[in-house]
């Protein structure tokens, strides 16, 4: 038997709220959860795995835009793989880049620490 999640319990495993995971409902990030006789929402394992990757996705600078783009392509079924792969093939390289812009400013940040080092010895040896 597959285990199922209640919003909070979703919300807990991905530190996500459950306003955001309603969000993500609403805007059809997420689609088909299942409902229980009281119209909760229970979510399966394959919707646990599909908003951790949302997770993923989105701290990595995805845009909603291109988070929804990704979301309605999964769920037209596998005649769109091509286009899923090119999509995030195309995130990864911008992530890549990110991260490259991100070292060049870190860089930049440790000379100017280590600059004001300096300057900071050179006043105290005045002293």
């Amino acid at each position: 038997m597959e285990n199922l999640f209640s919003i909070q319990q979703l919300a807990a495993i991905t530190e996500m709220s459950s306003h955001t995971l309603r969000y993500y409902e609403k805007i059809g990030l997420i689609q088909h959860v299942q409902r229980d006789k009281n119209g909760y929402r229970q979510y399966s394992e394959f919707d646990l795995a599909w908003v951790q990757f949302l997770v993923r996705l989105r701290a990595t600078g995805m845009s909603m835009i291109k988070m929804k783009e990704f979301s309605d392509l999964r769920y037209q079924g596998d005649d769109t793989v091509s286009l899923r792969r090119e999509l995030l093939e195309q995130h990864y390289q911008d992530t890549l880049m990110n991260m490259r812009e991100l070292q060049i400013n870190l860089t930049k940040m440790e000379e100017k620490i280590a600059h004001y080092r300096a300057l900071e010895n050179f006043h105290l040896e005045l002293l």
